[in-house]
């Protein structure tokens, strides 16, 4: 007797949930497609019109040109003393467009420096045990900065060297 009442209770209890599954998806059911139809449903033109965004006119202003000076005064210079290797010496501000410690590599850039048309020059810094690939020379600061800002769209790391 006792194995029968738990057989038919263990039924029931299946039965029960097992109908309650199928009302909770039902119930998921009816909301989708709810959602649905209201996703679908198609709005008259009027109401569209009803909630446009306005958008203000693009009104067209002349550009003024500014023109940007350098200011020579503020320009980095780093002082190094220096020996020339190659070339035919330097003055007081240089362009220095390399800086290698093999002095191969210091060669090869002044090659193409001068196959460029450049008056380049190798100089040697024995304290950092660098050497530095002058692209140009000059006895103003103000003529070493300008030749500076044009050889950074070649060579974007070019500094200015103050021979001591």
């Amino acid at each position: 007797m006792n194995k029968s009442v738990i057989l038919c209770a263990g039924l029931c209890a299946a039965f029960v949930l097992s109908s309650c599954g199928s009302s909770k998806e039902s119930a998921y059911k009816k909301a989708y497609e709810k959602a649905k139809a209201q996703e679908q449903q198609v709005q008259p033109a009027e109401e569209v019109q009803a909630y446009a965004p306005v958008v203000a006119p693009v009104v067209e202003t002349p550009v003024t040109q500014t023109t940007v000076v350098d200011n020579v005064d503020n320009a980095t210079v780093r002082q190094e003393s220096v020996t020339v290797v190659n070339g035919s010496g330097i003055k007081d501000y240089s362009v220095v467009v390399g800086s290698f410690s093999i002095r191969a590599n210091a060669e090869g850039l002044f090659n193409t420096l001068k196959a460029a048309g450049y008056n380049a020059q190798v100089a040697y810094n024995s304290e950092r045990g660098m050497y530095r690939v002058i692209a140009s020379t000059f006895a103003s600061k103000a003529d070493a900065v300008n030749s500076r800002n044009q050889f950074r769209s070649t060579y974007p790391d070019a500094w200015l060297l103050f021979k001591k």
